[in-house]
């Protein structure tokens, strides 16, 4: 199964072009309601293709993991595609495959998912298999050891074998001193090996509930044909106890911090850096859609810092920005870029660091404002034309704690963010001793 950092930012926003959106508050336009155990569900209507898009997601994921269990949340997704008290192992994925349909789970540090896609008229058969299993998981130790080698593979591939996501690994161990985010979500070799069968039956019996998940079904469909097929499948599925999610807060930061990784496997050098910032649930959050712009503007192929570094100065082959506002916790600004040949990182690093420097001394202007939002008015529009966009994007954002409201309202405020809220926002997060420098260096031969 999959597994990821989501950088599912509902990156739908609007400014010039607003006026040309139907309804601007109104970007997926979807209908909810919630079931008698709590589960609320999300309709997302699209006629365009007589196919559907059927999500569940947990409001649990590898920031919740009990110490020194890293990787469980990602196990338990592994197992939820074995055996139930209806269904042999693997059995789930044929009966979705014979019905002509794709599916795949994902885990991220806030929350587990899984999805199908079918024809309109087999909704009720994944709607039947995905209620059976939020309960009836049977987590037999017999199936635990052969996916624990899946998952121990997978972060050999993923990980291990990747120069750049050793690095990425590290440098997160450094930003977050104190929050979870600083355990990946695949987890360390060393706990992954010590999970039990008992850990998994547990992590699963406390988050698998429905009034901890929410129902997402996107495509053709209307919510007059989705809350009856609902209602008998997860509405006779009783409610689980309260739960509450309880993380340690992460402590002011009062030094900055450099991680080298040297690799032979290196063929294009890099280096990150990345400033702690807000996020929707955690910190400043009067600074996210500021942030979001001011990404826009300096990040890309076609972004300010890509301009400078790579097609004025020549020093880069690559360079840009990006910044993702979702998030229970801390989120993170990040500025990178790759040397062109003959380019010494250190005359890179220079460079970079002069670029941020200027930013905070002299901020963006208005007509760098206006062309960004523009950009983003774009996705906007395209975001309106794909159900499975919509379906990512609420389900993300339901499971995290914010409302259809914060999704739907991003056009307008967007819109509403002005050139002196941009550079402000740069000036309250851009500030060295939060920050923690990458870099990633081919490793001299002996």
């Amino acid at each position: 199964m999959m597994f990821r950092r989501t950088l599912l930012t509902a990156a739908v926003a609007a400014a010039a072009w607003l006026s040309v959106l139907p309804a601007a508050a109104e970007v997926f336009n979807p209908k909810t309601f919630t079931l008698d155990n709590g589960m609320q569900v999300v309709v997302i209507s699209n006629h365009r293709a007589p196919i559907v898009t059927h999500m569940v997601w947990y409001k649990v994921g590898s920031a919740d993991e009990p110490r020194g269990k890293s990787g469980i949340a990602h196990f338990v997704e592994h197992l939820m595609f074995k055996t139930t008290k209806n269904l042999k192992s693997g059995e789930f994925s044929r009966t979705v495959a014979r019905n002509g349909g794709r599916d795949n789970g994902f885990t991220s540090y806030d929350y587990t998912g899984y999805y199908q896609s079918v024809a309109a008229d087999r909704l009720g058969i994944v709607m039947q298999l995905e209620a059976d299993r939020m309960r009836n998981l049977i987590i037999d130790p017999r199936e635990v050891e052969p996916e624990r080698l899946v998952v121990l593979e997978e972060r050999r591939s993923r990980t291990d074998n990747s120069p750049g996501a050793k690095l990425f690994e590290q440098v997160n161990a450094a930003l977050y001193l104190n929050y979870p985010y600083r355990n990946p979500i695949i987890g360390w070799e060393h706990e992954i090996r010590r999970i039990t069968a008992e850990d998994l039956r547990a992590f699963y019996d406390k988050w698998y509930w429905p009034n901890n998940a929410v129902l997402v079904v996107a495509g053709d469909v209307t919510v007059d044909q989705v809350r009856p097929l609902a209602e008998k499948y997860y509405g006779v599925i009783p409610q689980g106890p309260g739960i509450k999610r309880e993380r340690a807060a992460e402590p002011p930061h009062n030094a900055a911090r450099r991680v080298i990784l040297r690799d032979r496997r290196v063929r294009q050098p890099s280096v990150r850096k990345r400033y702690m910032a807000p996020s929707h649930g955690y910190g400043d959050k009067q600074h996210i859609y500021a942030l979001q712009v001011l990404s826009e503007i300096i990040g890309g192929n076609t972004g300010a810092l890509s301009k400078s570094l790579v097609r004025e100065q020549k020093l880069a082959v690559s360079a840009g920005a990006y910044y993702n506002s979702d998030g229970i916790g801390p989120s993170a600004f990040t500025y990178f870029a790759s040397p062109a040949p003959g380019v010494s990182m250190d005359k890179l690093e220079a460079a970079l660091q002069v670029e941020i420097d200027e930013l905070l001394k002299s901020g963006v202007t208005a007509e760098e404002v206006a062309r960004a939002k523009s950009r983003m008015s774009a996705s906007a529009i395209y975001a309106r034309d794909s159900a499975g966009r919509g379906a990512r994007v609420l389900g993300a954002a339901l499971a995290m704690g914010q409302t259809i409201e914060d999704v739907e309202s991003w056009p307008e405020r967007i819109e509403a963010v002005t050139l002196e809220q941009i550079n402000e926002a740069a000036k309250a997060v851009m500030i060295e001793s939060n920050s923690v420098t990458g870099l990633l260096l081919a490793k001299r031969r002996s």
